[in-house]
């Protein structure tokens, strides 16, 4: 059995490859409700009990997992997930899978983000449908002091798409590249961004779990490349005042048994809850300082190639064929954002509804007559989890303790 490939492994597989391979931690990974990952390693001859009963934590220690009075949560790895750590030494090997979060008595743990998108995943199975993501994400790439901590200086002055000498993340991309292939991660493509330093990384479409599972782990292997070259690695949605923030646009397709094209209803649904969504698609204070400016939406409007609207459909065709929601930022769970996305997508499909009109203007520079026919997103994340707390459709499908904790942000 060959780790580097995107294959399903069974239970008996991966204690058959932990055995051969010599692996001697595995890394048991989850996320808390904001979407920051966790692990905790066990040595390989605790394998089998991970996988018959789990290990435990203390949930009490994490956002939105408990209190101390009931604190006992379990992990229970998810074999179909397994990957070596290509960073770690030959000596010692260590492999990570992802986690289900469940019970003592084996009961789901409601507040398992990544459960959640899998009922998404399920509901719309049921209904003959398969939802596709494939992800963008930018970062900035910022140099270290001399003590070693972090500074806001970008590691170069290069712009969109520029390249070597200028584009001084050349390597460290590839490196990141490399380095998630040898896990089995296929990006699609990478180059500098717009603003200093910055950088973007595309992954082609896949099914909504496996390409949550790649937006984790990506964060994780650029921090991790970035710091071994004496840099550090800034998701954060606005890291410099006046210049581009970084975003994580989502492009989402959609296919069906009944072989109907069912894209403009997606859309349609997505337009209709996005309102509703943006606390948890934009979870943060300062994802509310990018949103209105250098391309990152403000307002709730679509478009066929337009990049200041919401929704851009790129002109593409066939298998290809998708909507890319722009208004998202890295600090977004991208087990709740693509588990939301496909309950929106639902509605509109159930309902069948219809687009709006395309907006085919620059909304960063339309007056005030033109601006006043399109509704807002919400403009601080008060108000966005304000939106989120009265409404039915994310009281159907977000657990009140998640809700809760992303409230106490505001």
């Amino acid at each position: 059995m060959k780790v580097g490939v995107t294959v399903k492994y069974s239970k008996r597989e991966v204690m058959q490859y932990v055995q051969e391979e010599e692996i001697k931690f595995i890394r048991l990974a989850f996320c808390d409700v904001f979407g920051r990952q966790k692990n905790i390693s066990i040595v390989a001859t605790e394998l089998p009990r991970a996988f018959e009963y789990g290990i435990a934590i203390d949930a009490s220690a994490i956002a939105g997992f408990g209190d101390v009075a009931h604190s006992d949560l379990l992990l229970r790895p998810d074999p179909e997930t397994l990957m070596l750590l290509p960073w770690r030494p030959e000596h010692g090997r260590v492999v990570r899978m992802f986690c289900s979060i469940i019970y003592p008595d084996g009961q789901p743990f409601p507040c398992d983000c990544r459960a959640l998108l899998k009922q998404a995943v399920a509901r719309a199975e049921e209904r003959g449908l398969q939802f596709l993501f494939g992800a963008e994400q930018e970062f900035y790439l910022f140099r270290r002091d001399e003590n070693g901590e972090p500074t806001k200086i970008p590691h170069d002055r290069a712009n969109y798409m520029d390249t070597a000498p200028e584009d001084k993340g050349e390597n460290i991309r590839r490196e990141i590249c490399l380095t998630l292939e040898q896990m089995g991660i296929w990006p699609e493509c990478a180059h500098h961004e717009e603003g200093p330093g910055q950088n973007e990384i595309d992954f082609r479409y896949s099914d909504p779990l496996t390409a949550a599972d790649n937006a984790m782990t990506l964060q994780a292997i650029v921090k991790i490349i970035a710091e071994r070259n004496g840099l550090c690695a800034d998701f954060s949605p606005k890291p410099l005042e006046g210049k581009p923030g970084n975003g994580f646009h989502i492009n989402m397709s959609v296919k069906s048994t009944d072989g109907l094209d069912h894209l403009p209803e997606m859309v349609a649904g997505v337009l209709d809850k996005v309102g509703e969504m943006t606390a948890f698609l934009n979870p943060t204070r300062e994802s509310y300082s990018r949103l209105g400016g250098y391309k990152a939406p403000d307002y709730i409007s679509w478009s066929k190639g337009n990049r200041s609207q919401l929704i851009r459909i790129p002109a593409a065709a066939g298998e290809y064929r998708r909507a890319e929601l722009r208004s998202p930022d890295p600090m977004a769970n991208p087990y709740l954002a693509f588990a939301l996305m496909i309950y929106a997508g639902l509605y509109g499909i159930e309902r069948h509804l219809e687009m709006p009109h395309p907006a085919e203007v620059d909304l960063y520079q339309a007056d005030a007559e033109t601006l006043v026919k399109f509704r807002r997103l919400p403009q601080n994340l008060q108000s966005a989890c304000a939106t989120a707390a009265d409404s039915p459709f994310i009281q159907t499908y977000i657990p009140e303790a998640i809700l809760a904790e992303y409230r106490k942000r505001a």
